[in-house]
């Protein structure tokens, strides 16, 4: 594409827009167009050029410039950028680098401006780090120099336009119908579940598609600390989301607080997205009042390192004894279930486990089911299914209370 064309065909669109600042985007587009057509007389374009520049011209005035083909494109779920010239995507799976770039730094600067605004966000030297999210609902992360040393950085997480069900989760190979059907007795029982893994694993997308499985005549409260949840089917919700300080260090609100309002709403079941610190005991102290079939979510390696981390964000913020965290972590969670990214990219549910208490002060887990590789498996393809470990659920009161038969677990 030839840069001294864009550059001029942009220079003339800035000049009619000092006298018309209030152009529709119809008619910004139907002015780049006039202007591009005449522009074309002087030095020849081809059509495919000229449709890419005038939809890059456009995205520079209403959109996010070159990002905004890249938001659009339905096949691409994550936009990493490293500074404005150093643009990768991850596209089924796959990280690539982009061919594309910001015209300069402080464009770049612009559109993160831009983007933290709309969601009433700040980010600037003095506050160099924030999550903010897209108005279609992608989750945007944000590292402003002097902490990243190559420039602004800016990292998207898209997600589906239509949110994943189970159904889809199944066919996608992430789990079993038998699971699926484990699964939504549990949340319909009521159990209080803890979703891990790492990063990419697909936790939000898993924790989205288990709350179909809730009652509509329910009445749903989800906290977040950048709004990701897409909860469609259920009536009775309220989304809560957290709020940054100010320049001067005030109006923050966090988790924390967050959670301690949702219990004065009424809630039948709180679901906090993720919880990262000290929130944990809050969040546990939920599940033991009365709350439960509450859901939320953890980074982690395993089940096992899930409960260490539990009681590492407790104690980062709370001086109890661990012996009393642990009692929390015990009578709060029910059942704790693990996500993977595979080596072949693919997305699994690799860990269920029950939490049937306490024995010599350590949380005591009932393996259900594992993650198993089958002999078929390659290195570029993971070829297995969750096994049943032939433990059956210790603790089957929920189920007993809500009349259905348990012995089939």
């Amino acid at each position: 594409m030839n840069d001294q064309v864009y550059e001029t065909i942009k220079n003339l669109v800035l000049e009619q827009l000092k006298e018309s600042i209030d152009l529709s985007n119809q008619q910004l587009m139907e002015l780049i167009e006039e202007i591009m057509f005449q522009a074309s007389r002087d030095q020849y374009l081809s059509v495919v050029h000229k449709e890419k520049l005038v939809k890059q011209l456009y995205y520079s005035f209403r959109g996010l410039d070159v990002l905004q083909p890249l938001i659009d494109d339905k096949t691409i779920s994550e936009i990493m950028i490293n500074r404005h010239d150093e643009i990768f995507i991850e596209q089924n799976g796959n990280v690539t680098r982009y061919d594309g770039k910001f015209e300069s730094e402080q464009k770049l600067a612009d559109i993160i401006q831009s983007i933290v605004a709309k969601v009433n966000r700040i980010v600037n030297e003095s506050t160099p780090i924030v999550d903010a999210r897209l108005m279609d609902g992608s989750r945007v992360n944000i590292v402003l120099p002097p902490i990243a040393l190559k420039g602004p950085t800016m990292t998207i997480r898209k997600f589906p336009e239509n949110p994943m069900t189970m159904g889809d989760l199944i066919e996608k190979g992430a789990l079993s119908e038998d699971i699926a059907d484990l699964l939504q007795q549990l949340v319909f029982t009521k159990h209080n579940i803890f979703i891990s893994g790492g990063t990419g694993s697909g936790k939000t997308t898993f924790l989205n598609a288990l709350t179909d499985y809730i009652p509509q005549d329910e009445r749903i409260i989800t906290i977040e600390d950048t709004a990701e949840l897409r909860i469609t089917h259920l009536p009775n919700l309220v989304s809560l989301e957290t709020r940054n300080t100010n320049t001067e260090g005030k109006g923050g609100i966090s988790i924390r607080s967050l959670i301690h309002t949702s219990l004065r709403m009424r809630p039948n079941r709180i679901i906090i997205g993720e919880v990262r610190g000290a929130e944990a005991l809050d969040m546990l102290q939920a599940m033991n009042t009365g709350h439960e079939g509450s859901i939320s979510t953890g980074h982690s390696n395993n089940t096992f390192d899930m409960l260490s981390r539990l009681e590492t964000m407790i104690l980062s913020g709370n001086a109890l004894p661990i012996e009393v965290i642990r009692n929390q972590i015990a009578s709060a969670v029910d059942i704790m279930i693990h996500l993977s990214r595979m080596r072949d990219h693919s997305r699994k549910v690799t860990e269920i486990h029950e939490v049937i208490g306490l024995k010599n002060n350590e949380v005591q887990l009932n393996p259900l089911f594992v993650f198993v590789e089958d002999d078929e498996s390659t290195p570029v393809k993971v070829i297995g299914k969750l096994r049943t470990t032939g433990n059956k659920l210790v603790n089957k009161l929920k189920f007993t209370q809500a009349g259905l038969n348990v012995e089939r677990w």
